[in-house]
């Protein structure tokens, strides 16, 4: 069965031609943005993505996450309050994705591939310690403990920070098992040196899965600025921005040497985190310039405002898209 990527301004009707409501959908609001989630900083219209099949959606709840699914599909989600304290992110963290590794074999174990963690003042210390590296630590014990692929094998995701209100976590699982890409201008995150925090990060710089029948979808990772394990271009957010598309095309590349199917870079949906809204434009130049100021990466983009997971990154990027193998 066929899963479908869909944004459209929020105005808009939902598509109804499959005659199911969508199997998960968020909406991206201009200003504070929604509760959990980064805010839009371009276009100016609200926008909401969809995820929608041809199959019934059925929901419920296991702990703490909220879960829709078709029967093949999975798509879950949960907003929590952001815990005053380091070691209370830690645990709540934990148990937020042990109730994920609980929902997967509820369901008959479908596999990850991509996940989406939004975390406000993700740079900020608790207890001596950044936000984000006490969500790692959660995280990938979590993983550790449901026997999951913690290391090479872990799916695509993002992390990024909001300007307050609470943590949400969003992720897509379905029947295949994703093959992780890594990029080779890059130290896969899950060997970072220890300089990074006492847990490296969960995350396959990209995953390629089939979402359709003779297609491949490949799911890449929030991408920044980072040479090696190394943040380069500091306080230069072009050059930033150049640095991540390098990045980019990288990880289509590594991702070519392993399936038929082509991807373009002016060709995926993107999501790109912007750190100060007053580089938006720059970074907006930068990006059409690279993908072309007509293609349908350009026209689809949306950018939102977010803490990268380094204080020194300004910008990150996130993709996905289809092609025929």
């Amino acid at each position: 069965m066929t899963l479908l990527f869909e944004r459209r301004p929020r105005s808009a009707d939902l598509p109804r031609a499959t005659g199911v409501p969508p199997l998960g959908q968020r909406d991206l609001l201009p200003g504070v943005g929604q509760a959990g989630l980064p805010a839009l900083l371009h276009p100016a219209c609200a926008i909401t993505e969809c995820w929608t099949s041809a199959s019934p959606v059925r929901h419920g709840r296991t702990g703490l996450i909220r879960h829709q699914d078709d029967g093949q599909w999975l798509y879950g989600e949960a907003v929590l309050p952001m815990p005053a304290t380091g070691a209370a992110l830690q645990t709540l963290t934990h148990q937020l994705y042990t109730d994920l590794f609980r929902t997967l074999r509820g369901h008959g174990g479908p596999h990850l591939l991509k996940l989406w963690n939004y975390l406000p003042h993700l740079n900020a210390e608790r207890d001596g310690l950044e936000v984000y590296r006490h969500f790692n630590i959660g995280r990938q014990q979590a993983f550790l403990d449901a026997e999951a692929a913690a290391f090479e094998g872990a799916p695509a995701a993002c992390a990024l920070g909001t300007a307050d209100g609470p943590l949400s976590l969003t992720f897509l699982a379905g029947p295949q098992a994703p093959r992780p890409v890594e990029n080779p201008r890059q130290t896969s995150a899950y060997h970072y040196p220890a300089t990074y925090g006492p847990r490296s990060p969960t995350f396959s710089r990209a995953t390629l899965a089939a979402l359709a029948p003779g297609r491949e979808t490949l799911f890449v990772s929030g991408t920044a600025s980072i040479v090696g394990h190394a943040s380069v271009h500091l306080g230069d957010v072009v050059q930033q921005t150049q640095e991540t598309l390098r990045n980019l095309r990288a990880v289509l590349d590594a991702a070519h040497a392993t399936t038929t199917a082509r991807f373009a870079l002016d060709q995926l949906a993107h999501t790109v985190y912007v750190r100060h809204a007053a580089d938006l434009d720059a970074v907006r130049t930068v990006f059409e310039q690279a993908v072309g100021a007509d293609s349908p990466a350009a026209c689809g983009a949306v950018y939102l405002r977010a803490d990268v997971c380094r204080s020194e990154l300004l910008v990150e990027i996130e993709c996905h898209g289809e092609a025929p193998r």
